[in-house]
């Protein structure tokens, strides 16, 4: 019986080590040699080195002088290690709540404005790091008041940082919340 058994244990343990181990491996070294950053985490660094975040990844901006992400349902605000949406339908009581909530929030923040539908919803991923133009540029009048800067200018950094759909159709045009905060900060930098 060991006889029958002992080509298939040996087999095994090769694929095992192939595909367990070495393949993964591999893998992971053309990734780090041909897509360095991206294989890293696509880390973004200030001018002093430090890790200030991801270009993947969204974070919690709450201060008035800076651009607001989308909600999350990743945990406690893009906490990459819980990283799903709410799984909540479109007609769940709490979501149609938290909806109406941060929709009434911004209503009474920009009297008359239209919402759009990325500021009270959230991504598939909860981690989404960028919003689309519509929204950025809503925010742009309190930006510029907490930053004593000129309105026109916030809403050229905003429209300069536009990214458009991948190959030209793929999905929306987008603004990465980091990357702007990032350049408002550069520019005009708040005191306190």
């Amino acid at each position: 019986m060991i006889s029958h058994l002992r080509p298939a244990l040996v087999s095994m343990g090769l694929f095992t080590i192939l595909l367990g181990l070495a393949y993964p491996l591999a893998i992971t070294g053309v990734a780090q040699a041909a897509f360095p950053a991206q294989a890293g985490g696509s880390l973004v660094r200030d001018a002093h080195g430090q890790v200030v975040g991801s270009e993947l990844i969204g974070q919690v901006f709450t201060k008035p002088g800076y651009l607001h992400g989308r909600p999350s349902a990743a945990g406690n605000g893009y906490d990459a290690s819980a990283s799903s949406g709410s799984n909540m339908g479109p007609l769940n009581d709490k979501l149609i709540e938290r909806e109406k909530t941060d929709a009434d929030a911004l209503r009474a923040e920009f009297p008359g404005a239209v919402i759009p539908a990325d500021a009270v919803t959230t991504s598939g991923s909860g981690l989404d790091p960028d919003i689309s133009p519509a929204y950025a540029r809503l925010q742009a009048s309190r930006i510029a008041a907490a930053r004593n800067a000129p309105r026109g200018e916030v809403l050229g950094m905003i429209d300069a940082a536009v990214k458009p759909p991948l190959l030209g159709f793929v999905g929306q045009p987008r603004v990465n919340v980091l990357d702007v905060n990032r350049a408002l900060d550069a520019r005009f930098p708040m005191v306190g």
